[in-house]
């Protein structure tokens, strides 16, 4: 009999934990302004902001309809800009306004607080290698996916 692998088992209970824990220290640093799924999409504008609507896509693997909804929502709150490119009218570039910018530094608190939970007991080689396999797992995912659109 054919061993039975825990790994997609081990994955969703690792993102649902994962998520309550985020939420809570959230709360503890008295961040009210962004829900977590907020800072999937907004994480990738600290890092470089004023991207394309399509480019962030690609960075939050969100759908079209999902990461439009969120942007709404991260809009009326007064998060993120849209802007149409001045060279393309088709391309929206979404950039962060200075409201959210102000956020960045507490926010990205909680995240570093989020790595020391997770790789506590790791040592640095442990980190890199565990992180290329995931990159390894995403790269199979996302392969799979395209290919059967």
């Amino acid at each position: 009999m054919e061993k039975l692998r825990e790994g997609g088992f081990l994955m969703a209970k690792i993102r649902k934990l994962s998520e309550r824990i985020f939420a809570k220290l959230l709360r503890d640093f008295k961040i009210t302004e962004l829900s977590a799924a907020q800072g999937r999409v907004i994480f990738p504008l600290w890092q470089k902001d004023d991207i394309s609507f399509q480019e962030l896509k690609t960075k939050t693997a969100l759908s079209k309809a999902t990461l439009s909804h969120m942007l709404d929502n991260l809009e009326k709150g007064g998060h993120i800009k849209r802007v149409r490119s001045k060279k393309d009218k088709r391309t929206i570039y979404i950039k962060l306004t200075k409201k959210n910018q102000s956020l960045q530094d507490k926010f990205l608190q909680v995240s570093n607080e989020m790595r020391d939970i997770y790789y506590k007991d790791f040592s640095e080689k442990d980190i890199d290698e565990f992180e290329n396999y995931l990159r390894k797992l995403l790269d199979n995912l996302t392969k799979f996916s395209e290919k059967n659109k």
